[in-house]
């Protein structure tokens, strides 16, 4: 019998916006995001999240600098497609960008960017993010189409949203989340084809993580709300390692 190789590990990117939501619930400067980055490098964590948004609801414009010189692991900053934010992106220069659509009247970020009605506003920003060394992924839904336009802008990396397969667990309807799973892992597979990376992400937990772990061509996800909220109970390196621990077993 021949052993065939297990997939490569997968990276686990932890997005820590939500430390930063609490912290300006009350003002001051607690809980620190910085902190939270801190811990995320010392029990494995592969990169740093953050979405600094319009509204700076959570994450600040300070928080990127001290976020950066507090871990070597790579910071990706999510961000809308605004001259603002790229212009904040040019002076940072983080390891990566994930342009998301924004709404400011959303709690969270909700479906994923249009990136094949927006080609013409996002292509000189996408450029001008790549041309200064900064690798550029785009949020979008798992569908052929905003693939395709993904591959005209010339992006080397994809996340896909989770969120809808996440719904239908929730939903507990099994038909629904079994086929957002299959389109998950189809579209990751057509993106290796076309030389795209492909990411995931979005109402990841405990509970559904290990089948989307279990796609062989994903090489990241990237999750946050769920695990600061399990940082609540059982403290941000024990929800941390658990999360590490199912995306491992996932691929084993």
């Amino acid at each position: 019998m021949i052993d065939l190789p297990h997939p490569p590990r997968l990276r686990l990117g932890v997005n820590i916006d939500h430390v930063a939501t609490i912290r300006n619930a009350r003002g001051g400067d607690h809980p620190d995001p910085v902190r939270a980055a801190e811990i995320v490098a010392q029990v494995g964590g592969d990169g740093i999240t953050a979405h600094l948004r319009e509204d700076r609801r959570h994450i600040r414009d300070a928080d990127l600098e001290r976020i950066q010189k507090a871990t070597d692991l790579p910071l990706n900053l999510e961000m809308a497609a605004t001259e603002e934010m790229l212009a904040i992106a040019l002076t940072h220069e983080p390891h990566a960008a994930c342009i998301v659509p924004e709404k400011r009247e959303e709690r969270t970020t909700e479906g994923g960017l249009d990136a094949a009605g927006l080609h013409n506003q996002l292509a000189p920003i996408v450029w001008k993010l790549a041309d200064n060394g900064i690798r550029v992924s785009l949020f979008i839904e798992a569908s052929e189409r905003q693939l395709e336009a993904a591959q005209l802008l010339r992006v080397p990396v994809v996340e896909f949203h989770t969120g809808e397969y996440a719904h239908a667990g929730l939903d507990n309807d099994e038909d629904r989340e079994a086929r957002e799973l299959e389109r998950i892992a189809t579209m990751s597979k057509m993106a290796r084809q076309m030389g795209i990376e492909p990411h995931a992400g979005h109402g990841l937990t405990y509970e559904n993580v290990k089948p989307v772990a279990a796609i062989p061509e994903l090489a990241e996800l990237n999750i946050g709300h769920y695990l600061v909220g399990e940082a609540v109970f059982v403290g941000l390196e024990t929800a941390v390692r658990r999360m590490r621990d199912l995306m491992d077993e996932a691929r084993s």
